[in-house]
């Protein structure tokens, strides 16, 4: 529940709200809020007078080019309206009451305002005051706010708590301060109410409760800042309670491996296909692909906890994702992600779906020099560089039609270490699933490389030393063409993948690449584990002329894995699991 309505000229709703938000931060007496190009401000202030016993907040909407003169008559306006409601009230209904004639006064600099300038030239200037009668006000032009917040209804005892929907204004996300409250006593999951109250416990962006938390309500408060300026203060109470976390997951034991980032020459690669939630919140996900999953744990708000902790904890300097909706990376991996300080980009497939790929890197080890995305069909249909592959797919009309219907990507990043000043174009996608489509599959495959070669080759004609990484979910398992393309360098002719699908064979058609690529990861017995299906689709490929793997996060276990039949489950957020690898530069010739 929000301690204070999500307007900004509604922030200060009530005396009540006021005196807590006094108490919790120290703020200008007044506020307005205006932003460049706009043809109206907002002004709001709290007037109280003891006497009368008036206490509520004033609030306006005006249009910039208003007369400060008419400004100030229409704030003096309301106060008189509302005195003189009070005073006739006092005085009983069968008197006069006398005319309340406030003055209200705007100071520039300890000078009156000009009252015949227009509004717009009073937000320009510093140092503003307002006063009526007794009561002086300082003004800040566009305080800081915080607009939007809230908390998850799951929270799991040992899984990190963050402000999810987190907005601000005129301040910056990473600036705000966080505090970090607990119930003073276990409430009922239902009894969340006003009258509970809380205990500071920590501060700081995230928090994670502990077991001793179980049965409590979290409150957050955040007060935005900027420079020396903190605006008002918002809180929010979470509408539950804090509940036993799963216990261990295999992803604890395979922290183990990652307790620090890297250095020098060494990185951390990850990639991860973490089951959106549009293709896990459906009947079908939960009565067909994972009726062994409890619906609890196959809910975003209980998975996005399990994935929040694992992938931070791998404490990777890159971090690919596929799947991923729009809304978990705008709502929780981008905002606590960057606090750990990462950068993330984010690219949503084509056509209607929801989800997407995201991609991560540690500023720490990498600076951007590039990024983009591309959509598989649309490069093959218009892009000269793959003449050969279009002209293959168009002899078959029903092979052109399956192909550029896929709405398929390949987001691309560009990266410069900061170590060895070396580029790396790396690439990430998750290729089309249909079960009878592996010529599909290497015609996105051979876009893919392609594209990342010729980007490559960019960088390397104007002096840069760089190498390649394409990773993903591929899905394609080793013995089929998309694993034999990369690490082998060729697929012929009359390769069987051609012939996948009889009806749309590709004909006349080899591929080939120069470099020697090998998969990070190795071919693992499986990197997606359902009951329907258990195989290997998830790679990350790289140069190894350039790169040599020093280490491999060790996958969970085949018992794990089956530990609830199948993934996901309470303990493992994803059908599919999180490939980790350690990857040292070769210096190079």
């Amino acid at each position: 529940m929000l301690r204070f309505p999500r307007i900004f000229h509604r922030l200060l709703h009530t005396s009540q709200a006021r005196q807590k938000l006094l108490k919790m931060t120290s703020y200008p007496d007044a506020y307005f809020r205006f932003k460049d190009g706009c043809e109206t401000f907002d002004f709001c202030f709290y007037f109280e007078n003891a006497s009368l016993k008036v206490s509520r907040n004033f609030n306006f909407s005006r249009r910039v080019t208003e007369t400060v003169a008419e400004f100030q008559g229409r704030v003096q306006a309301n106060l008189d309206k509302t005195l003189a409601k009070k005073k006739k009230k006092k005085k009983g209904k069968d008197e006069e009451a006398e005319d309340p004639c406030v003055k209200v006064e705007f100071k520039v600099d300890g000078e009156s305002a000009d009252n015949d300038a227009n509004c717009k030239e009073l937000l320009s200037s510093s140092k503003m005051t307002m006063h009526i009668l007794d009561s002086s006000y300082k003004i800040v032009v566009n305080a800081p706010v915080v607009t939007s917040m809230a908390l998850p209804e799951c929270m799991l005892a040992g899984f990190p708590v963050y402000p999810s929907k987190l907005e601000v204004e005129f301040a910056e996300r990473k600036d705000c301060h966080f505090t970090w409250f607990r119930s003073a006593k276990p409430v009922q999951q239902d009894k969340v109410c006003d009258s509970v109250k809380f205990e500071e416990v920590a501060s700081g962006f995230s928090y994670t409760p502990s077991a001793e938390d179980v049965g409590y309500a979290i409150k957050l408060r955040c007060e935005p800042v900027r420079g020396h300026l903190k605006g008002p203060a918002l809180e929010f109470v979470s509408k539950g309670i804090v509940s036993a976390g799963p216990g261990h997951c295999p992803f604890h034991t395979r922290h183990s491996f990652t307790q620090d980032f890297l250095s020098g020459p060494n990185f951390r690669i990850m990639s991860y296909n973490i089951l959106a939630d549009c293709y896990a919140d459906s009947d079908y996900s939960r009565e067909v692909l994972f009726p062994y999953c409890p619906p609890y744990a196959l809910a975003i708000d209980y998975r996005k906890q399990l994935l929040a902790k694992e992938i931070s904890g791998y404490k990777s300097d890159l971090i690919f994702l596929q799947e991923v909706d729009c809304k978990v990376f705008d709502v929780d991996l981008e905002p606590l992600l960057s606090n750990m300080g990462y950068s993330g980009l984010f690219s949503k497939k084509g056509g209607q779906i929801s989800e997407g790929i995201a991609s991560f890197y540690y500023n720490k080890t990498f600076k951007l020099e590039h990024q983009e995305y591309i959509t598989l069909s649309n490069e093959i249909n218009e892009n000269p560089l793959f003449e050969s592959i279009r002209n293959a797919v168009h002899k078959n009309e029903a092979l052109k039609s399956r192909i550029l219907d896929r709405g398929s990507i390949l987001q691309v990043l560009v990266l410069r270490h900061n170590v060895t000043n070396h580029i790396f174009v790396i690439g990430t996608t998750h290729l089309y699933f249909h079960p009878d489509a592996d010529h599909v599959r290497l015609l996105q495959a051979a876009t893919c490389l392609t594209y990342l070669q010729r980007k490559r080759e960019e960088y390397l004609n104007s002096g840069n030393k760089c190498s390649l990484i394409l990773c993903g979910d591929f899905n394609s398992t080793p013995p089929f063409g998309v694993y034999k393309l990369m690490t082998e360098g060729s697929i012929p002719k009359d390769y069987p993948d051609w012939k996948s699908n009889e009806s749309e064979a590709v004909e006349d058609l080899e591929l080939s690449h120069p470099m020697k690529i090998s998969s990070a990861c190795g071919c693992p017995k499986f990197t997606n584990y359902t009951v329907g299906f258990a195989d290997c689709l998830d790679y990350i490929f790289y140069q190894n002329d350039h790169l040599r793997v020093t280490q491999v996060v060790p996958l969970p276990s085949e018992e794990e894995l089956r530990q609830y039949d199948a993934i996901p489950s309470v303990v493992q957020p994803s059908d599919h699991v999180a490939l980790v690898a350690d990857l040292q530069i070769i210096t190079l010739n």
